[in-house]
């Protein structure tokens, strides 16, 4: 039976495959390898089954993915839930590219990244959390 979702730091940081792969199974949960590969198709045609079915077991091995062996076909899911390891890879990539600045981030975003409609949404949302340092 699959473990519900840690929210623990995790342990190992997911290769961009490996995010390509845990983006498909937050989005479908639980699943065994023919439903991964099948809703991956769309975004990577390329990738075959062996190579999807191999990548989840690498996962798992790497504490990504829980794996529930009680039946066949195994049932692969994310060990992390989708906001906390996005917010560690956060975190991560803060510290490292912009010297732990978030506001750096931001402003570097702002200036490439976000169009005007998102902007002022942005502005929206920082005027409803004035203050409560959300």
């Amino acid at each position: 039976m699959l473990k519900s979702m840690n929210t623990k730091t995790p342990p190992t940081r997911p290769t961009a495959a490996e995010l390509d792969l845990l983006q498909v199974l937050w989005r479908l949960g639980q699943a065994d390898a023919k439903a991964v590969h099948e809703a991956l198709l769309p975004d990577r045609p390329d990738a075959t089954y062996a190579t999807v079915l191999r990548q989840l077991q690498v996962m798992h091995g790497k504490g990504l993915l829980s794996r529930d062996e009680s039946q066949r076909p195994q049932l692969y899911a994310p060990v992390h839930a989708q906001d906390k390891l996005q917010q560690s890879l956060m975190k991560d990539f803060i510290a490292k590219a912009f010297a732990g600045s978030g506001k750096a981030l931001v402003l570097a975003a702002l200036k490439s990244h976000v169009s005007a409609k998102e902007r002022a949404e942005i502005r929206q949302l920082l005027a409803n959390n004035n203050g409560d340092g959300a």
